[in-house]
């Protein structure tokens, strides 16, 4: 079948969140460690393989990163729906002055509380490790603001289908009280898991903000 995600397009990038584009119509963001394969999983996604850089070093995604897609289909009746992902600055192993690391902490709460066209958000995690603290509390943030989130355990070509599962089954029995978050494996190498993921951003992408 087409890939509804084909023919995203970079937009911006942006320091602040006062320089994304207009918040308006529907947008999905991508959180995840550095080393957690997020670049990987966006352009596997759209199938666009050069549309978020990837690089041996860790950390390379240092602003937010708009991508624009093709208007959304909503229905017989309503108009179709403006449609854009946002690749939030990867967490973690990035060398970079503390200062910088406090203005990514700064923006990407003030981006998760005051963004109105924000649906949701993909959360990326390498299924080979525990769940960090970081993604610890993506996902409780997320159950708090009641914002939906889809976790990408990536990687998982690095494992056997049984030990992929196994720990599919771990981090949603690790979920935090009341935690409601969806979870899949998902490989960029392999395309394990790749359908299912693009049918959660449609998902997200259409569902409306409560």
């Amino acid at each position: 079948m087409p890939n509804p995600l084909n023919g995203a397009q970079f937009v911006l990038a942006a320091h602040r969140i006062s320089q994304l584009p207009a918040d308006q119509g529907a947008e999905v963001a991508f959180a995840g460690r550095s080393n957690a394969g997020k670049s990987s999983a966006l352009n596997t996604l759209t199938g666009h393989k050069g549309l978020a850089r990837t690089s041996k070093t860790p950390g390379r995604t240092q602003q937010m990163v708009a991508f624009s897609l093709p208007p959304l289909a909503q229905g017989e009746y309503a108009p179709p729906l403006e449609a854009r992902l946002i690749d939030l600055p990867g967490y973690g192993y990035a060398k970079v002055p503390e200062e910088l690391r406090a203005h990514w902490k700064q923006e990407i709460d003030a981006y998760l509380h005051r963004r109105r066209s924000l649906r949701g958000v993909v959360l990326i995690a390498d299924i080979r490790h525990p769940l960090k603290e970081f993604d610890r509390m993506m996902l409780q943030f997320c159950f708090e603001t009641n914002l939906p989130c889809h976790l990408l355990l990536t990687k998982a070509d690095k494992l056997s289908r049984n030990q992929a599962m196994q720990a599919l089954a771990a981090v949603r029995k690790g979920f935090g009280d009341g935690v409601q978050a969806s979870a899949q494996v998902f490989s960029s190498a392999d395309g394990t898991g790749v359908e299912a993921a693009r049918e959660a951003v449609l998902a997200l992408l259409r569902t409306p903000r409560g």
